[in-house]
């Protein structure tokens, strides 16, 4: 298990909400933050505070990515025309990870990088086996026939506390996902409230 998929969890008590919608979430128990002074920790967060938590909520959400990793993307979006937030999200909802995770293939985001990582993921009918490659619109995304009768794809794709977006045309018989279009900020069901415009006001101060 890496540090990373043991630290979910604690990503949702250092935020103070269930970014996941997971029922499981220890904020559903206890909403005050984690530490033995936790519950003292309700002050009111600076403007560079509420900025600094929108990007670690939005970077800790795709699987907690390296501050490299997600300024990188952020680099990125802020080249391309337009609003810099709806293109960081649609350049984030394009990593396979994060495809394999809508399409309801894995239960979590930190399980959709490790069934990734492992070769269980085809990309147009060809093996790929890094999280961060981006998808394209119209790319058709399958779990590799030898592992769909895995336990994990078949518990997820049971699961109902959340649907996959429309911007997915998935087939569970066949284990299938065709990325229709990149989404914009609205598109995605996020469980809780994202501010991709506070992380750009981050980036833009700092």
């Amino acid at each position: 298990m890496t540090k990373r998929t043991a630290a979910k969890y604690k990503i949702d008590r250092r935020m103070g909400e269930n970014i996941w919608g997971r029922a499981k979430s220890p904020v559903n128990r206890r909403e005050y933050g984690p530490g033995q002074h936790g519950q003292r920790r309700k002050t009111k967060l600076s403007d560079f505070g509420t900025q600094l938590k929108a990007k670690q909520k939005l970077k800790g959400y795709y699987g907690d990515l390296t501050e490299k990793q997600f300024k990188r993307i952020y680099n990125e979006a802020a080249r391309v025309k337009g609003d810099t937030g709806e293109k960081l999200v649609g350049l984030l909802e394009r990593r396979l990870d994060a495809v394999v995770y809508r399409a309801k293939f894995v239960p979590t985001v930190f399980a959709a990088r490790q069934f990734v990582n492992h070769g269980h993921v085809e990309v147009n009918g060809k093996k790929v086996n890094i999280a961060s490659y981006r998808v394209k619109e119209g790319d058709v995304i399958s779990v590799r026939e030898r592992s769909r009768q895995l336990a994990i794809v078949l518990e997820s794709v049971a699961l109902t506390e959340r649907d996959v977006p429309d911007y997915l045309e998935v087939d569970h018989n066949k284990m299938t996902a065709t990325f229709t279009r990149t989404p914009a900020l609205g598109d995605v069901p996020y469980a809780v409230q994202m501010e991709p415009n506070l992380v750009v006001e981050y980036y833009a101060k700092n």
